[in-house]
Protein backbone atom coordinates (compact mmCIF):
# COMPACT_ATOMS: atom_id res chain seq x y z
CA UNK A 1 0.00 0.00 0.00
CA UNK A 2 2.72 2.18 1.21
CA UNK A 3 4.81 1.84 -1.86
CA UNK A 4 1.05 2.48 -3.88
CA UNK A 5 1.19 5.99 -2.05
CA UNK A 6 4.86 6.75 -2.95
CA UNK A 7 4.29 6.04 -6.64
CA UNK A 8 0.93 8.00 -6.95
CA UNK A 9 2.94 10.72 -4.79
CA UNK A 10 5.48 10.17 -7.46
CA UNK A 11 3.43 10.94 -10.07
CA UNK A 12 1.24 13.70 -8.95
CA UNK A 13 4.70 15.54 -8.28
CA UNK A 14 5.87 14.81 -11.34
CA UNK A 15 3.20 16.72 -12.79
CA UNK A 16 3.21 19.54 -11.33
CA UNK A 17 6.92 19.80 -11.97
CA UNK A 18 6.05 19.41 -16.21
CA UNK A 19 3.10 22.13 -15.39
CA UNK A 20 6.00 24.76 -14.38
CA UNK A 21 8.22 23.91 -16.98
CA UNK A 22 5.19 23.90 -19.53
CA UNK A 23 4.30 27.66 -17.82
CA UNK A 24 7.81 28.33 -18.45
CA UNK A 25 8.93 26.82 -21.89
CA UNK A 26 5.65 26.01 -23.75
CA UNK A 27 4.59 21.77 -23.72
CA UNK A 28 6.24 20.33 -26.47
CA UNK A 29 4.01 17.20 -27.65
CA UNK A 30 6.59 15.48 -29.89
CA UNK A 31 8.97 15.41 -26.93
CA UNK A 32 6.13 14.02 -24.68
CA UNK A 33 5.02 11.79 -27.61
CA UNK A 34 9.08 10.44 -27.44
CA UNK A 35 8.93 9.58 -24.25
CA UNK A 36 6.15 7.16 -24.89
CA UNK A 37 9.04 4.98 -26.15
CA UNK A 38 8.37 2.49 -28.96
CA UNK A 39 4.59 1.56 -28.12
CA UNK A 40 4.44 4.96 -30.38
CA UNK A 41 5.25 3.59 -33.54
CA UNK A 42 2.81 1.41 -33.55
CA UNK A 43 -0.15 3.76 -32.27
CA UNK A 44 1.21 5.93 -34.96
CA UNK A 45 0.99 3.61 -37.80
CA UNK A 46 -2.65 2.54 -36.69
CA UNK A 47 -4.07 6.34 -36.40
CA UNK A 48 -2.65 6.61 -40.05
CA UNK A 49 -4.37 3.95 -40.84
CA UNK A 50 -7.39 4.44 -39.82
CA UNK A 51 -7.67 8.25 -40.97
CA UNK A 52 -6.49 6.89 -44.81
CA UNK A 53 -9.45 4.24 -44.82
CA UNK A 54 -11.56 6.72 -43.59
CA UNK A 55 -11.09 9.33 -45.72
CA UNK A 56 -10.80 6.82 -48.83
CA UNK A 57 -13.90 4.73 -47.88
CA UNK A 58 -16.20 7.64 -47.05
CA UNK A 59 -15.22 9.20 -50.83
CA UNK A 60 -16.06 5.70 -51.92
CA UNK A 61 -19.35 5.75 -50.26
CA UNK A 62 -20.24 8.94 -51.31
CA UNK A 63 -19.44 8.15 -54.72
CA UNK A 64 -21.89 4.96 -54.93
CA UNK A 65 -24.73 6.60 -53.54
CA UNK A 66 -25.38 9.46 -55.91
CA UNK A 67 -28.66 8.26 -58.20
CA UNK A 68 -29.74 10.03 -61.00
CA UNK A 69 -33.17 10.61 -59.99
CA UNK A 70 -34.60 9.79 -63.39
CA UNK A 71 -32.30 6.52 -64.07
CA UNK A 72 -35.64 4.05 -63.32
CA UNK A 73 -37.75 5.83 -65.20
CA UNK A 74 -35.83 5.74 -68.06
CA UNK A 75 -35.58 2.05 -67.28
CA UNK A 76 -39.22 1.84 -67.10
CA UNK A 77 -39.62 3.29 -70.27
CA UNK A 78 -37.43 1.18 -72.08
CA UNK A 79 -38.63 -1.91 -70.86
CA UNK A 80 -42.46 -1.09 -72.01
CA UNK A 81 -41.17 0.22 -75.24
CA UNK A 82 -39.12 -3.21 -75.24
CA UNK A 83 -35.72 -1.39 -75.97
CA UNK A 84 -33.38 -4.11 -73.39
CA UNK A 85 -30.22 -3.08 -75.63
CA UNK A 86 -30.89 0.82 -74.69
CA UNK A 87 -31.90 0.29 -71.13
CA UNK A 88 -28.35 -1.63 -71.02
CA UNK A 89 -26.31 0.99 -72.52
CA UNK A 90 -28.34 3.21 -69.96
CA UNK A 91 -27.37 1.28 -67.12
CA UNK A 92 -23.36 0.72 -68.57
CA UNK A 93 -22.94 4.87 -68.91
CA UNK A 94 -23.49 5.25 -65.20
CA UNK A 95 -21.59 3.79 -62.50
CA UNK A 96 -22.94 3.22 -59.39
CA UNK A 97 -24.11 0.14 -57.62
CA UNK A 98 -27.39 0.40 -58.10
CA UNK A 99 -26.87 0.56 -62.32
CA UNK A 100 -25.06 -2.33 -62.28
CA UNK A 101 -27.48 -4.40 -60.25
CA UNK A 102 -30.29 -2.96 -62.47
CA UNK A 103 -28.02 -4.16 -65.57
CA UNK A 104 -28.08 -7.81 -64.36
CA UNK A 105 -31.70 -7.71 -64.21
CA UNK A 106 -32.34 -6.43 -67.62
CA UNK A 107 -29.31 -8.87 -69.09
CA UNK A 108 -32.13 -11.72 -67.54
CA UNK A 109 -35.25 -10.54 -68.90
CA UNK A 110 -37.09 -13.66 -70.72
CA UNK A 111 -35.70 -15.89 -67.89
CA UNK A 112 -37.57 -17.13 -64.29
CA UNK A 113 -38.43 -14.39 -62.09
CA UNK A 114 -36.52 -16.39 -59.21
CA UNK A 115 -33.31 -16.76 -61.73
CA UNK A 116 -33.66 -13.35 -62.30
CA UNK A 117 -33.90 -12.09 -58.89
CA UNK A 118 -31.04 -14.44 -57.64
CA UNK A 119 -28.27 -12.84 -59.92
CA UNK A 120 -29.70 -8.80 -58.50
CA UNK A 121 -28.77 -10.35 -55.46
CA UNK A 122 -25.63 -12.05 -56.64
CA UNK A 123 -24.17 -8.54 -58.02
CA UNK A 124 -25.65 -6.58 -55.08
CA UNK A 125 -23.57 -8.52 -52.70
CA UNK A 126 -20.69 -8.21 -54.45
CA UNK A 127 -21.06 -4.55 -54.65
CA UNK A 128 -21.78 -4.05 -50.39
CA UNK A 129 -18.71 -6.34 -50.44
CA UNK A 130 -16.64 -3.57 -52.15
CA UNK A 131 -18.29 -0.74 -50.14
CA UNK A 132 -17.18 -2.58 -46.95
CA UNK A 133 -14.14 -3.32 -48.22
CA UNK A 134 -11.27 -1.87 -44.88
CA UNK A 135 -13.90 -1.79 -42.62
CA UNK A 136 -12.72 -5.22 -40.56
CA UNK A 137 -9.59 -3.71 -40.61
CA UNK A 138 -10.93 0.23 -38.79
CA UNK A 139 -12.45 -2.16 -36.96
CA UNK A 140 -9.53 -4.06 -35.54
CA UNK A 141 -7.77 -0.42 -35.12
CA UNK A 142 -10.92 0.27 -32.83
CA UNK A 143 -10.38 -2.51 -30.39
CA UNK A 144 -6.69 -3.19 -30.85
CA UNK A 145 -4.94 0.63 -30.26
CA UNK A 146 -6.11 0.71 -26.74
CA UNK A 147 -5.21 -2.89 -25.93
CA UNK A 148 -1.27 -1.41 -27.49
CA UNK A 149 -1.39 1.52 -25.24
CA UNK A 150 -2.64 -0.31 -22.07
CA UNK A 151 0.48 -2.68 -23.10
CA UNK A 152 2.66 0.40 -23.21
CA UNK A 153 1.16 1.23 -19.69
CA UNK A 154 2.18 -2.45 -18.20
CA UNK A 155 6.15 -1.68 -20.19
CA UNK A 156 6.13 1.48 -17.82
CA UNK A 157 4.80 0.71 -14.29
CA UNK A 158 7.52 -2.03 -14.95
CA UNK A 159 10.40 0.38 -15.93
CA UNK A 160 8.98 2.20 -12.78
CA UNK A 161 9.59 -0.52 -10.70
CA UNK A 162 12.94 -1.67 -12.09
CA UNK A 163 14.29 1.88 -11.77
CA UNK A 164 13.00 2.35 -8.32
CA UNK A 165 14.42 -1.27 -7.24
CA UNK A 166 17.67 0.08 -8.83
CA UNK A 167 17.63 3.36 -7.14
CA UNK A 168 17.71 1.81 -3.60
CA UNK A 169 17.40 4.61 -0.69
CA UNK A 170 17.77 7.28 -3.37
CA UNK A 171 14.32 7.32 -4.96
CA UNK A 172 13.33 10.57 -6.42
CA UNK A 173 11.05 11.77 -9.10
CA UNK A 174 13.62 11.67 -11.83
CA UNK A 175 14.33 8.06 -11.08
CA UNK A 176 10.87 6.82 -12.28
CA UNK A 177 9.87 9.94 -14.67
CA UNK A 178 10.84 7.84 -17.43
CA UNK A 179 8.27 4.65 -16.60
CA UNK A 180 5.60 7.08 -15.38
CA UNK A 181 6.46 8.78 -18.94
CA UNK A 182 5.93 6.10 -20.75
CA UNK A 183 2.67 4.43 -18.97
CA UNK A 184 0.60 7.59 -19.31
CA UNK A 185 1.26 8.84 -22.63
CA UNK A 186 0.44 4.87 -23.95
CA UNK A 187 -2.60 4.93 -22.17
CA UNK A 188 -4.08 8.07 -23.97
CA UNK A 189 -2.68 7.84 -27.32
CA UNK A 190 -4.08 4.02 -27.69
CA UNK A 191 -7.50 5.52 -25.90
CA UNK A 192 -7.48 8.19 -28.56
CA UNK A 193 -6.55 6.39 -31.55
CA UNK A 194 -9.19 4.28 -30.70
CA UNK A 195 -12.00 6.33 -29.97
CA UNK A 196 -10.85 8.09 -33.57
CA UNK A 197 -11.32 4.26 -34.97
CA UNK A 198 -14.38 3.55 -33.29
CA UNK A 199 -16.15 6.80 -34.48
CA UNK A 200 -14.97 6.35 -37.71
CA UNK A 201 -16.22 2.88 -38.46
CA UNK A 202 -19.67 3.35 -36.99
CA UNK A 203 -19.60 6.67 -39.12
CA UNK A 204 -18.87 4.05 -42.60
CA UNK A 205 -20.97 1.77 -41.46
CA UNK A 206 -24.31 3.90 -41.00
CA UNK A 207 -23.28 5.41 -44.70
CA UNK A 208 -22.90 2.33 -46.06
CA UNK A 209 -26.39 0.93 -44.94
CA UNK A 210 -28.03 3.68 -46.22
CA UNK A 211 -26.41 2.71 -49.48
CA UNK A 212 -27.70 -0.82 -49.02
CA UNK A 213 -31.14 0.57 -48.38
CA UNK A 214 -31.33 2.20 -51.74
CA UNK A 215 -30.39 -0.68 -53.58
CA UNK A 216 -32.75 -2.46 -51.73
CA UNK A 217 -35.66 -0.18 -53.11
CA UNK A 218 -34.44 0.11 -56.69
CA UNK A 219 -34.36 -4.07 -56.74
CA UNK A 220 -37.85 -4.23 -55.26
CA UNK A 221 -38.60 -1.33 -58.01
CA UNK A 222 -37.39 -3.41 -60.73
CA UNK A 223 -38.45 -6.63 -59.82
CA UNK A 224 -42.07 -5.18 -59.72
CA UNK A 225 -41.75 -3.83 -63.16
CA UNK A 226 -41.38 -7.31 -64.36
CA UNK A 227 -44.12 -8.53 -62.61
CA UNK A 228 -46.46 -5.66 -63.74
CA UNK A 229 -47.25 -8.02 -67.22
CA UNK A 230 -48.35 -10.97 -64.85
CA UNK A 231 -51.08 -8.33 -63.69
Amino acid sequence: MNLLLFIQATAENLNDVELEEGAEQGMNYIEMAMNGGWIMIPLALLSIISVYIFFERFVAIKKASKEDDGFMNKIKDYIHDGKIDSAIALCQSHDFPISRMIEKGVSRIGRPLNDVNTAIENVGNLEISRLEKSLPTLATVAGGAPMIGFLGTVIGMIRAFYDMANAGNNIDVGVLSSGIYTAMVTTVTGLVVGIIAYFAYNILVAKVEKVVFKMEASTMEFMDLLNEPAH
